[in-house]
């Protein structure tokens, strides 16, 4: 007990950073790994990866990647079974900026997607990397 109080300052910034590294995986909320747009440009090359927008329908019309297919994140549930045929295939999701796809990949994977991403960054990033 001695060593605890005469190391509490110590041990709480032990604690702290401890914590602050944990935070980015707990803040992911399960949605599982996230590429980068040079990964995402390699699976959809090698493997034939699906990608999926999951903005709202004005969005995805305004501007979507290339082949990309629009499955909005309050219909991923009904609409999973289009997309059936494709659960082994690598799968990418992606929104405007990357958070919601963190939460939509975690809804594919309940679905049975074994292979779902989250695009790091979202179409901002895939339009800046050109």
């Amino acid at each position: 007990m001695k060593f605890i109080l005469d190391n509490i300052y110590l041990i709480a910034i032990a604690v702290v950073s401890g914590a602050m590294l944990l935070w980015p995986m707990l803040r992911r909320g399960g949605g599982g790994a996230a590429v980068s747009t040079t990964e995402a440009t390699q699976l959809i090359n090698r493997e034939d990866a699906l990608m999926v927008d999951v903005r709202d329908q004005d969005a995805y019309a305004k501007a979507h990647i290339l082949n990309a297919r629009s499955v909005p994140m309050s219909q991923i549930v009904a609409r999973s079974q289009e997309l059936a045929s494709q659960k082994q295939k690598p799968l990418i999701v992606y929104c405007d900026s990357g958070s919601r796809s963190l939460a939509a990949a975690a809804i594919f994977r309940k679905e049975g997607f074994t292979r779902v991403q989250s695009l790091s960054g979202g179409l901002q990033a895939w339009q800046q990397a050109g």
